[in-house]
């Protein structure tokens, strides 16, 4: 099994090549581990560092990465396969200074923690202050997440869908200044069989009229003759299966619309099966999203529309008019990009 990372370093929607945390492993054999989880199946290590501050607002700016190098927010895409158990080491490198000034509460514990979404995990897993689950500046500790699958005999149907991990702590015992300052990222499961996209971008709408906490023109930063695919650049290829993790931080809603483009409105974006099942599943181009939230949607790159430049942003009117806007660029087949002057 693999990841996707959706930014740092690596080419968002590439699948980057396994990592087998040798350290994450051996912690994991003694750690607490949920139901039906025998054994880790993989192991990963993950970073918690402080980047530079923002360039607009100045604001401290935190992020994971697999590597302290390759830190970033959003985080490394994580995908998991229903039944598969994975081992995350968790080591905090972020400067106990910027820990103290980010507290609400003088008497709050400095530290980062990883609070998964979806998946299934013990207490001792949970990323919270009160389950003393959480790193210590210059610490480390091992999560255990299991993809529980789908059980057709009692009905579950499992942990596969679109959700996200953050942190819990820094800040408060909610991390409400671990979300806002960068540490959070896209976290899939999926089933054996299901269709795997070429490109995967997170996309976090949150306050101050931001995705991935930047606004307009500070969101697409892609190089019009050379752009490459990161968290700042939405970047495909004519005829692609782009996939786009959506996740609502903070505290307002909003709406997620792609220009030129529609999904449908199920677990994975797509829909197959009998002609009754295809009529009964919505297809949509525009979704509400509220704080917490998660969906997938997966769109074909240019399907009947061509190569351009789509835009991508929230439809409340006052989020998308204050910046909360940025731009799918889908190459012509040849991996051209589309200049304004050469529309057909």
């Amino acid at each position: 099994m693999t990841f996707v990372v959706a930014g740092g370093n690596a080419v968002a929607g590439q699948k980057a090549s396994q990592v087998t945390g040798v350290n994450a492993i051996a912690a994991a054999r003694s750690a607490e581990r949920p139901q039906g989880c025998v054994a880790p199946d993989r192991g990963i290590d993950l970073y918690a560092v402080e980047l530079p501050k923002d360039p607009v607002t100045g604001q401290v700016r935190l992020g994971y990465g697999l590597t302290p190098l390759s830190a970033s927010y959003p985080g490394p895409t994580i995908e998991m396969i229903e039944g598969e158990c994975l081992a995350i080491t968790l080591h905090n490198q972020v400067p106990v200074a910027t820990l103290e000034q980010l507290r609400t509460d003088p008497k709050h514990p400095i530290g980062v923690s990883l609070h998964a979404h979806g998946v299934k995990y013990t207490q001792m897993s949970d990323g919270t202050v009160h389950s003393d689950s959480y790193v210590p500046p210059g610490g480390s500790r091992t999560y255990i997440w299991f993809a529980k699958p789908r059980n057709a005999n009692d009905g579950s149907q499992g942990t596969a869908g679109y959700w996200w991990y953050h942190d819990h702590v820094v800040g408060g015992p909610h991390g409400t200044q671990g979300i806002a300052t960068g540490l959070f990222g896209g976290l899939v499961v999926r089933r054996q069989g299901d269709q795997r996209p070429d490109r995967t971008y997170v996309l976090a709408f949150g306050d101050r009229q931001t995705i991935n906490l930047r606004r307009s023109p500070e969101a697409d930063t892609c190089d019009p003759q050379n752009p490459q695919p990161g968290p700042t650049c939405l970047v495909a290829r004519l005829g692609e299966r782009v996939e786009f993790v959506v996740i609502g931080i903070g505290n307002d809603m909003h709406t997620f619309h792609v220009h030129g483009h529609s999904w449908a409105d199920t677990r994975t974006g797509r829909v197959d099966g009998s002609k009754q099942l295809v009529d009964s599943v919505p297809v949509v181009d525009n979704k509400t999203l509220g704080p917490g939230d998660t969906f997938g949607a997966q769109i074909v790159a240019g399907d009947s529309v061509g190569p351009g430049h789509w835009m991508v942003h929230c439809h409340m009117q006052f989020h998308s008019d204050l910046g909360m806007s940025t731009t799918l660029h889908i190459l012509d087949e040849n991996g051209v990009v589309l200049t304004h002057g050469n529309h057909g």
